[in-house]
């Protein structure tokens, strides 16, 4: 008997995982992609990325254009990729749709040959992930490499989305910077005064703001390296080097934060 379960439970092991979908929601309507149906398609070939930010070495995929799949949107269009584990990546139309330079594309994880895993305990980055060829040609952030993606939508901007974010239209130009590095680098994880789709990360407003409990030299050594601030083996948030976030896009960052805490949204 104990054999017999032994032999089921291996042969379950050495099974191929289950094919994955993909749920667009674009102009022209809503489409599901299996993993096997996106693997076939016409436009998917081997690629190659030399240094993944995600696994931190190279990487090979099996991936086509983005673009390929973006029916209908228009380079002042904005999306979103929502994730697994609910990162919600917010991602301008323009970058996705380049040919030249930067050039988005969608890996595809095949379930006869699973991606290694993200860490001990962790699944892979698949089913599917937005992986970048020359992203250094475009300024594409880690925050715009969003894995494990189940769904890729047609929003409004974050502007007129999720208004509790704006600014004061009297805000100077740093703050208003800000604002833009904010949804660049930090939406994906984190709401601020009660809006936002991510469920990854706290809010950045509520009930208090950052800018009001860190001492500016240590906020800004936390955004630099967390856990160079406050070790924790649960921790999750990325460090942004000089590379990703340069001193003065930092200092636009700070103002934003420090602006949105005098407009705190009420506390549900």
């Amino acid at each position: 008997m104990r054999r017999s379960i032994a032999l089921a439970l291996l042969l379950l092991a050495s099974l191929p995982l289950a094919a994955a979908e993909l749920l667009l929601e674009l102009p022209e309507g809503s489409r599901r992609w299996s993993s096997s149906e996106l693997l076939a398609h016409p436009q998917t070939r081997s690629l190659s990325i030399p240094d993944d930010p995600t696994y931190r070495r190279e990487m090979h995929y099996r991936a086509l254009p983005l673009a390929a799949l973006l029916e209908g949107v228009r380079p002042g269009d904005h999306l979103q990729a929502l994730a697994l584990d609910g990162f919600a990546a917010e991602l301008p139309a323009a970058p996705l749709l380049h040919e030249d330079g930067a050039r988005a594309w969608l890996a595809i994880e095949d379930p006869a040959a699973p991606w290694p895993a993200l860490g001990k305990n962790k699944a892979s980055a698949g089913p599917f992930y937005l992986v970048w060829s020359d992203p250094q040609a475009g300024d594409i952030g880690p925050e715009q490499w969003p894995f494990q993606i189940a769904r890729l939508r047609l929003l409004a901007s974050v502007a007129e989305r999720l208004p509790a974010m704006r600014p004061a239209p009297e805000a100077n130009a740093s703050v208003q910077a800000g604002f833009a590095l904010f949804q660049k680098h930090c939406l994906a994880c984190h709401r601020l005064n009660g809006q936002g789709d991510a469920r990854f990360g706290p809010d950045l407003n509520l009930p208090y703001n950052p800018t009001e409990y860190f001492h500016e030299a240590f906020l800004r050594r936390y955004i630099r390296d967390p856990q160079a601030l406050r070790q924790w083996s649960q921790g999750r948030m990325p460090g942004f080097g000089v590379e990703v976030l340069g001193e003065r896009e930092l200092d636009h960052l700070l103002a934003y934060l420090r602006h949105m805490a005098g407009r705190k949204a009420e506390l549900p």
